[in-house]
């Protein structure tokens, strides 16, 4: 078994609580203009979807005004249980 396929973790953080709250706007009301469930979009906002769509991604960016890299963000060791620096 690969080592990537050795733990569920992946050490992508999501932004999605700063970006909605930078835009005074809810996850209900993000998930209604997007056309998703707030399920969905709470488990990608909490960091544990394992996949996003490309078609959601762009609907999120279309609705927050934003880029990819604004909501995505590469923290290696983010998810192997050791503290994250600063």
């Amino acid at each position: 078994m690969a080592a990537a396929d050795e733990h569920e973790g992946h050490d992508i953080e999501v932004h999605l609580d700063r970006l909605l709250s930078e835009r005074g706007m809810t996850l209900t009301e993000l998930a209604n203009r997007v056309g998703v469930t707030n399920v969905n979009l709470s488990v990608l906002k909490n960091g544990r979807a394992k996949a996003i769509r490309f078609t959601t991604l762009t609907r999120i960016c279309e609705v927050l005004q934003c880029q990819p890299g604004d909501l995505l963000s590469y923290r290696p060791g983010s998810s192997d249980g050791r503290p994250r620096k600063p």
